[in-house]
């Protein structure tokens, strides 16, 4: 059984930065990627960022392209959401997932195995 365990998170006003880590308590063939989600209050859950961990290629939503970045350090297990430039619409929960998503729906909670147990993130105006 692999956990996930988020740390950073906080509040920020618009324009500041903040960066999310996630430890796997072990690497296991059952994941092959890891990704972040968000979801807001009264919002459906939004996939804004995926990493592979074999070679590290890296997607993200539009919404959160340019200003955030994903990275990985593959020693330790652990999955970094580094967050610039926030915005008031960033605001939300964070979770990191890992899982073997079918490409195409990397965006899809349901594509995932494990759950980090969130973070909040507040951005104020």
């Amino acid at each position: 059984q692999v956990r996930l365990v988020e740390s950073g998170g906080g509040s920020v006003q618009a324009g500041g930065s903040l960066r999310l880590s996630c430890a796997a308590s072990t690497y296991s063939d059952t994941y092959n990627s890891m990704a972040w989600f968000r979801q807001a209050p009264g919002k459906e859950r939004e996939g804004v960022a995926l990493i592979y961990i074999i070679g590290g290629s890296t997607y993200y939503a539009d919404s959160v392209k340019g200003r955030f970045t994903i990275s990985q350090d593959f020693a330790q297990n652990t999955v970094y959401l580094q967050m610039n430039s926030l915005k008031p619409e960033d605001t939300a929960m964070y979770y990191c997932a890992a899982g073997r998503p079918r490409f195409i729906r990397w965006t899809v909670g349901a594509e995932y195995n494990y759950w980090g147990q969130g973070s909040q993130v507040t951005v104020s105006p």
